[in-house]
Parts: C-alpha cells; sequence; structure tokens
C-alpha cells in the first residue's frame, strides 16, 4: 500500500513524526511525503524533520508567501501532479492549513481516497481560514480520524455518515509522551536563555486573526509587556513582519527570541509559568504539560480545555489577559483526566488505513 502524506506547516510536522514511525514498521507501506512549502524558513519547517526523524520529504513543492486563494489553488495544481505520477492508495492530510485542503481537493479530483487526521474540531466561526479549511477536508474525506468525543458529536451533527468516523484520540498526545524525555535529553535552551523553571511565561502569536488586525495585535502586546514575569517569545516570522508593519514596540516584560525547534519547545512550555497563545495545538500541549493557558482568541476548537478550566480565552482584550495572569497564579488544577486518549492514537491511525476497506464501508 502507498500513502502519500501531505505537510506544510508547523504543527503537521510534528504530528505525522507520530505517524510515520509507526508506518515505518510495516513492510507493506511505502509513505510518500509531499511538502507544500508553506512554512519555508528552516526553523519553521526543516528543523522538524531533523530533530524529530521524520523522512525528508520525497516533493518539496516550495509554495509560499501568497495569498490563501493563490497558495491553495498553487497547491492544489502542484500536489494533483505529484499525485499522478505516484498513484498512491491514500492520501493522508493534518489538521486545518491551506496545504491540508489542498491535498484534500487534489485527491478527490482524481478519485484516491482521503484520510484526515484531527477530523472534526469546530470552533464555529467562518471568519478564520482554518475553519473553512476544516469542513470542506472533512467532507471530502473517506475516512476521519476524530480526537475528541465532541469532534465526533460534530461529524455526526453535520451528516457524514458514522461508518467513516473514527474516534482515535488526540496524535498530539502520542508526541508529547514520546518527545517530553527526547526534549529532556537534547535541550539546553533554558541554560542557553538564563531562565529557571516557573519564572517565566512562554507566548505564541501567530494567527491571522491577530496578526492583520493592528489594534489586535497592539492590545495583544500591550498586553504581554505588562505580565507579572518575564515573557518568552519565539517571534514567527509573519508577526515580526507585522510588528515592524505597524510600529508596534516589544518592551516591557516581552522578551523576543528566534523561531525554535520543536525540543527547545517542550522544554519552554513544561517549565513555563504559565503560556500565552493563539496556537490551537499548544493549546492542547499546556495541558499535556500540565501547564495553565490563556487563549488569545474568542473561541477554539479544543473547546473541552476552556469547559474544564485549562484555558481561559481572552481575545486581544488587553485587560482581560492581564486579570487573567492574576487568576492563574493564584490557581492549582487536577490534570489527571482523559480528555485526548491513551497514547496510542498512531497506532490506531494506521492500523485503520491497513485495514479499512472503502467497498465494504
Amino acid at each position: 500500500m502507498k500513502i502519500a502524506t501531505i505537510l506544510g506547516a508547523r504543527p503537521q510536522f510534528i504530528k505525522a513524526a507520530m505517524v510515520s514511525m509507526e508506518i515505518a514498521q510495516y513492510d507493506t507501506i511505502d509513505e510518500i511525503i509531499i511538502h507544500t512549502g508553506q512554512h519555508f524558513d528552516k526553523n519553521m519547517s526543516y528543523i522538524f524533520f531533523d530533530e524529530m526523524g521524520i523522512p525528508e520529504p520525497d516533493y518539496n513543492l516550495g509554495i509560499q508567501s501568497l495569498s490563501h486563494g493563490a497558495m491553495t489553488g498553487r497547491q492544489l495544481e502542484a500536489i494533483e501532479k505529484v499525485l499522478l505520477k505516484e498513484k498512491p492508495d491514500w492520501v493522508l492530510v493534518y489538521g486545518d492549513t491551506n496545504s491540508t485542503l489542498a491535498g484534500a481537493l487534489a485527491a478527490a479530483k482524481l478519485h484516491i481516497p482521503v484520510a484526515h487526521v484531527e477530523a472534526g474540531l469546530r470552533s464555529f466561526n467562518r471568519k478564520m481560514p482554518e475553519e473553512i479549511n476544516r469542513l470542506l477536508t472533512d467532507h471530502i474525506a473517506e475516512l476521519l480520524f476524530a480526537p475528541t468525543d465532541t469532534a465526533e458529536a460534530n461529524l455526526i451533527k453535520e451528516d457524514i455518515e458514522k461508518k467513516k468516523i473514527f474516534k482515535v484520540g488526540d496524535v498530539m498526545y502520542d508526541v508529547a509522551l514520546y518527545f517530553d524525555r527526547v526534549a529532556n535529553e537534547k535541550s539546553n535552551i533554558l541554560k542557553k536563555l538564563k531562565i529557571k523553571p516557573k519564572q517565566y511565561i512562554l507566548a505564541t502569536v501567530h494567527r491571522q486573526e491577530n496578526t492583520d488586525d493592528p489594534e489586535k495585535l497592539k492590545n495583544i502586546f500591550s498586553g504581554l509587556a505588562d505580565a507579572p514575569l518575564p515573557v518568552v517569545l519565539p517571534l514567527h516570522p509573519r508577526t515580526k513582519k507585522k510588528l515592524n508593519e505597524y510600529k508596534i514596540p516589544l518592551n516591557g516584560q516581552i522578551h523576543p527570541i528566534d523561531p525554535i525547534g520543536y525540543l527547545d519547545m517542550v522544554l519552554l512550555e513544561k517549565n513555563a509559568n504559565m503560556i500565552v497563545t493563539d496556537s490551537g495545538g499548544i493549546q492542547k500541549e499546556a495541558f499535556f504539560h500540565k501547564v495553565p493557558c490563556i487563549t488569545l482568541r474568542n473561541d477554539t476548537e479544543w473547546v473541552e480545555l476552556v469547559e474544564h478550566g485549562f484555558s481561559t480565552l481572552t481575545g486581544a482584550d488587553k485587560d482581560k489577559i492581564v486579570t487573567e495572569y492574576q487568576k492563574i497564579i493564584d490557581k492549582s488544577s487536577e490534570y489527571n483526566i482523559d480528555l485526548y486518549g491513551d497514547g496510542k492514537t498512531r497506532k490506531k491511525i494506521v492500523n485503520l488505513l491497513i485495514g479499512y476497506n472503502k467497498s465494504e464501508n
């Protein structure tokens, strides 16, 4: 069996690390990795292949720095050419990026079945391009790997055939368990930055809804500047560009650093006093590492984190951000709750790909 895996952005590289590792255990499966190039900075892409043992991509399409429509269209065209050449049995896509949608569309138009990891996530905010990507990919997919009960319920409510939906847990939990130990052994980021555990806040800001709105970005960085502890901020290239464009200063408690590899990020996450982010994946990673999270969004696809009090939604409201700092410092939470499976999601995904018979379903 041949599987074509479509990757384009940091979270996808991380998730694919576990699944590709599992696929490699089977002599009967050939995996072709197609990197769209959506993240092109070395520290935003190839470092993850190096650190996490993901095989080098068989194809790098080099498509980036375009508008959503142009990027998706160019990716669709280029992916189609690769799929025509390789003729895979499955196309495997992850998450909710333009690369995800382009890969799913290209496969569907060639009648190649699509499997979607992280199916069923919904923020119910269609102004977010990620939400559109999720919806369309799920309705294209033949096999939908839902990470949570909520995700599974969302798919059923949208009248997707139940026999195509499998709640497998969250592959990011597999990642967290595996790379926690590796990060402890290999990362020296705390020493390099001269910071101590629990004596800093980790922040990430990259969502288009925040970076492309000058007022929102200003409010967020004003809130970070007023944090009660130093804020370590791995600065996303797009965010850096927008900060310069809007002339927003990095002052107060903010300590920007260049983008970092996954192992360094894991060590920073697990040793932070709290995490402030607009990333979907990092919300979960905070939970996995038992670190409270402030989410710089008005909605989230990971609703269970908010429902159980592990993450708080503040949007880009500076006053809410500052208020949450004190609440978190004074709060203790019980993290021993099963929200995302048993850490064996990768095995379930590969077994389903092997055993799923489209004609019988």
